[in-house]
C-alpha cells in the first residue's frame, strides 16, 4: 500500500467521522458527506441541494461530478477491503 493510499484511507475515514459528528450521529457512519449529499439531493431534501453544488464546485478542479461519484462508489463498495470484495456477498440496506 502506497502513502498516497494511506494517507486517502485517512481523509475518508475523517470525512465519514465529520459526516456523523455533523448529523449528530443521525447519519450513515460509513457514508461521505459529498455521497450523503448527493443520496440526499435525489431525495428532494434542502440539504443536499445546498450541499451538493457547493461540494461539486469545490472538487471542479479534480473531478466533475464528485458528489454523485462517491455516492457510486459506496453502492459499490469501492472502500471495502479486498478480503470483504472476495467473499462475493453483499448485503443490500435501505438508505
Amino acid at each position: 500500500m502506497t502513502i498516497q493510499q494511506r494517507i486517502l484511507h485517512i481523509l475518508i475515514a475523517l470525512d465519514q467521522l465529520a459526516w456523523v459528528l455533523l448529523t449528530l450521529g443521525r447519519g450513515h457512519p460509513d457514508e461521505t458527506i459529498s455521497a450523503a449529499a448527493w443520496r440526499m439531493e435525489q431525495q428532494g431534501k434542502l440539504a443536499g441541494r445546498i450541499l451538493r453544488p457547493l461540494i461539486d464546485a469545490l472538487f471542479w478542479p479534480l473531478e466533475r461530478d464528485h458528489c454523485r461519484l462517491s455516492f457510486e462508489s459506496e453502492v459499490r463498495g469501492a472502500q471495502l477491503p479486498d478480503a470483504y470484495r472476495a467473499s462475493g456477498v453483499r448485503l443490500h440496506t435501505t438508505r
